[in-house]
């Protein structure tokens, strides 16, 4: 067996490797030496078939296993001869003739190419200084939170007269564009309030003024941005029957409202929303930070990245991308000023994703950061929970399903770390208003005056991978 290095860039090697043919015809007869006292061959006594018949009869079917063996093996040499940390299996590309190596005429040759882990210094994390966005509860905001409540949980009595803005209608409708029903456009005893913008534009507007057994088409046109192509930018006609007309009650703010939501007191009412703020506060807060954690880490580190590790990154985002782009109706010229672009800034994305995740691995590892078995199975409980009655197959599913466990897992992992990482990092908090506290973190920073690291990752949301 010959090896002989033909590519040494970065963190890619690639070797030439050439088996003899006289080599993989003594495997053949070892082999066939070594299973000849177990084989019967008819008109040959037990075992006394001789190696050359048994060559002739079996020499091909056994050559394909012998191959690949072959293959395996001295892929593995190459690695282990010269010290290498494949960061995948290493690829394989035959340069023979498999027809002419497994009739014997041939020598095996392949190429083996490899991409190497990459060997880099971590930061020191104590010595990262980010921001924290935080943001107090204020009382108005309880106020009005307890005003959406009290709003949802109102009851409405019947009106006698014609529909205005905030009642409550109960209607049935059939829409249909070009004359033809469409799914999803249908229902029947529908409770609509009046200004709510439960409908699209101009369909709860034409409707003011009905009254209890009225017939009215409403004429509307579909947003250019509907989530369904099919729809969006058309015209369509719904054939509306109110069937009911309510007024709203008085909004009351008391202790009654608080029983109706089954709280004693409204104190106690006021108490729990207000807790519940400071919980949604606390999780829009920690977003903002492990983003900018993410950033102090890629702007800490810089090192070559695995080729195929960033290009199967890439491949999953671009696939993505454009089936994303193809729900709206565009095309990549449509985002930017040429594909080439588009997918330039998307690569650069796939390449800060696999830095980041080599730089959080190697961290998790050096500090004994694990996943126990309960926190996977109450992610798979979560996500099981999104089916209702399909529970048991979606546990199966990651059971039996390695690289679905493993997308279950990393988010998992990321957090964790990001989580250590904030215990030992410089964080200082930074007072904003409520609505920066929960815009998206690029938007944030933009406001504030903050660069964000990295500005394609606002584009990123497409491939629904932010790192959120």
């Amino acid at each position: 067996m010959q090896i002989t290095e033909t590519a040494n860039q970065d963190l890619r090697r690639e070797y030439k490797i050439v088996i003899p043919a006289s080599d993989l015809d003594k495997r053949l007869t070892d082999r066939i030496e070594e299973m000849k006292p177990r084989m019967n061959m008819k008109g040959f006594r037990p075992g006394k078939a001789p190696t050359s018949f048994l060559k002739k009869t079996f020499g091909k079917q056994m050559m394909g296993e012998i191959v690949e063996q072959a293959v395996n093996e001295s892929s593995q040499q190459a690695v282990k001869d010269n010290n290498l940390k494949p960061a995948f299996p290493p690829r394989v590309d035959l340069d023979s003739e498999m027809e002419k190596v497994v009739n014997g005429k041939s020598d095996l040759e392949f190429t083996v190419k490899v991409d190497l882990m990459p060997d880099f210094e971590l930061a020191d994390v104590s010595k990262l200084k980010v921001e924290k966005l935080v943001s107090d509860v204020a009382q108005e905001e309880v106020d009005e939170a307890v005003m959406k409540l009290a709003e949802q949980t109102r009851s409405y009595s019947e009106r006698d007269g014609a529909a205005e803005k905030d009642d409550q209608i109960t209607i049935d409708f059939v829409g249909s564009v070009d004359g033809e029903e469409f799914a999803g456009g249908k229902a029947e005893g529908f409770n609509l309030v009046l200004g709510s913008g439960q409908f699209i534009p101009g369909f709860e507007d034409q409707l003011i003024g009905t009254r209890a057994g009225d017939k009215k088409d409403v004429t509307v046109k579909f947003p250019t941005d509907y989530p369904e192509p099919k729809l969006a930018d058309k015209d369509a006609v719904f054939a509306v029957t109110v069937h009911k007309v309510n007024k709203p009650d008085p909004i009351e703010v008391n202790d009654d409202l608080a029983q109706k939501l089954g709280l004693d007191s409204l104190t106690t009412l006021n108490d729990r929303v207000k807790e519940q703020l400071k919980a949604d506060h606390a999780r829009a807060s920690r977003l903002h930070l492990k983003r900018r954690i993410l950033d102090a880490l890629d702007a800490e580190h810089t090192f070559a990245l695995p080729p195929t590790m960033v290009e199967g990154e890439f491949d999953a985002i671009w696939r993505a991308v454009l089936a994303e782009l193809e729900r709206e109706g565009k095309k990549p010229e449509d985002e930017a000023d040429s594909e080439e672009e588009l997918k330039k800034e998307y690569h650069d994305i796939a390449e800060r994703r696999v830095r980041l995740g080599l730089v959080l691995a190697r961290l998790g590892e050096q500090n004994g950061i694990t996943i126990a078995p309960d926190e996977i199975n109450r992610a798979i409980a979560m996500r099981a929970r999104q089916f209702p009655g399909q529970e048991q197959q979606v546990f199966q599913f990651y059971q039996t399903n390695p690289q679905a466990l493993a997308e279950i897992r990393a988010p998992i992992f990321e957090d964790k770390v990001v989580d250590f990482i904030a215990e030992l990092a410089q964080v200082t908090e930074k007072p904003v208003d409520r609505e920066t506290l929960f815009m998206d973190p690029d938007e944030a920073a933009e406001k504030l005056g903050d660069k964000p690291a990295e500005k394609p990752e606002k584009k990123a949301k497409k491939a629904k991978k932010s790192e959120e």
